[in-house]
């Protein structure tokens, strides 16, 4: 089990919180030391699912955790909001699918872009989404 070691919440509400929100997540990464191709995976993934936070979930936050587990380092992301949460996550998840005209590739891509992705929703709501990229 990760213990961890620094933890930071931060609102979630618009546009700029999104930039900012990528910003705190390439500092973090490049402080795990993490490659630049991991930077950007996790940076990627963590846009995506801000942007689904304030598009789709009305907004919410976001909580940041810096991990250690057994010899390697962590960043954790749990993203939540209150909005009307994921009818289908199964559907959602699938490349292709898309309920704003996008090219239907966020939760799937973020998926694929991290080591650890939970997803937690209930129609009516909210959702709750975990992102966890290790060293």
């Amino acid at each position: 089990m990760p213990s961890v070691v620094r933890s930071e919440t931060e609102r979630l509400q618009s546009e700029s919180d999104i930039v900012r929100i990528r910003q705190v997540v390439r500092k973090t990464a490049t402080e795990l030391r993490l490659s630049l191709v991991d930077q950007t995976k996790v940076v990627t993934a963590a846009s995506e699912i801000a942007r689904n936070t304030v598009i789709y979930g009305g907004g919410g936050h976001v909580q940041f955790e810096l991990l250690e587990d057994i010899g390697r380092r962590g960043l954790r992301l749990t993203f939540e909001d209150h909005g009307p949460g994921i009818a289908d996550v199964n559907k959602a998840l699938q490349d292709g699918y898309t309920t704003g005209g996008g090219l239907g590739l966020g939760l799937g891509g973020a998926k694929r872009l991290v080591n650890d992705f939970e997803i937690q929703t209930t129609p009516g709501k909210g959702t709750r989404i975990v992102l966890t990229k290790w060293t």
